[in-house]
């Protein structure tokens, strides 16, 4: 009996085992797919409150992991307007006012301009794929696709923000489709949803995505891909506070 016992929990161990690696391979064949070397990309971002709706257009060079410049193209108001990630800090240029603000740790959190985004996103310093423990907890269908739906749970060591993330990802594509984010204590905060699936510079993936905040029903920011450009030639020297002022 006791023989069958230990065999029965060495296949359950090995299996779990098994499903974890699953997981976070999974994890990693779809940020891959939406991640390169470098990139060049133009979106529109619509910012839709209860009482008033943005729109903007964007373009945006990146550097992985480190470096990243977006570059407001529209509305005339606001046009020039630039972002600049280098590492763990964040910059605006402000062209009305002739100005360079860095954004200090305090304001780490707060609304990206005016969006469903804080300046931490823009940052993104933790690693889905190393700083959580993956595993599949489910197999389901959302919106006409097979997913695997992978739950992540952050390390012991990890400095992330969430308490778990909820993942679905295409079993076909391995695109993510679903990301829900969810606090220390298990509360759902925001929801990420991917739609209008199209193949850009060769890899198939959402097109268009809406970050939906829990607490405000009703209220989104939507981000759509125009054209995507990924091991666009690109080097460090980019990214600087000069250059802020002088892209267009």
């Amino acid at each position: 009996m006791n023989k069958i016992i230990f065999l029965i929990t060495g296949s359950i161990i090995f299996i779990s085992s098994l499903l974890a690696q699953d997981a976070k391979e999974i994890i990693a064949k779809s940020d891959e797919l939406i991640k390169s070397k470098s990139s060049y990309a133009e979106f529109s971002m619509e910012i839709i409150k209860t009482d008033w709706t943005r729109s903007f257009g964007m373009k945006s060079w990146s550097l992985e992991p480190d470096y990243a410049i977006i570059y407001v193209t529209e509305p005339a108001r606001d046009k020039g307007t630039v972002t600049l990630k280098r590492k763990k800090e964040v910059w605006n240029w402000i062209p009305a006012a002739q100005k360079v603000i860095k954004i200090p740790p305090s304001m780490m959190l707060q609304s990206w301009m005016g969006s469903d985004f804080t300046n931490d996103d823009l940052v993104k310093e933790s690693s889905v794929v190393n700083d959580y423990t993956h595993t599949v907890v489910n197999e389901e269908t959302f919106n006409g696709y097979k997913c695997y739906v992978i739950e992540s749970i952050p390390k012991e060591e990890a400095g992330v923000v969430w308490g778990k993330l909820l993942t679905w990802i295409s079993k076909d594509y391995y695109f993510q489709m679903k990301v829900e984010f969810y606090d220390e204590d298990e509360f759902l905060i925001k929801t990420y949803v991917g739609t209008d699936i199209k193949e850009m510079d060769g890899r198939t993936f959402p097109a268009h995505w809406e970050m939906l905040p829990e607490d405000r029903p009703g209220e989104k920011t939507t981000f759509t891909y125009l054209k995507i450009q990924f091991n666009y030639p690109v080097n460090e020297s980019f990214f600087s506070e000069q250059n802020m002022k002088r892209i267009r």
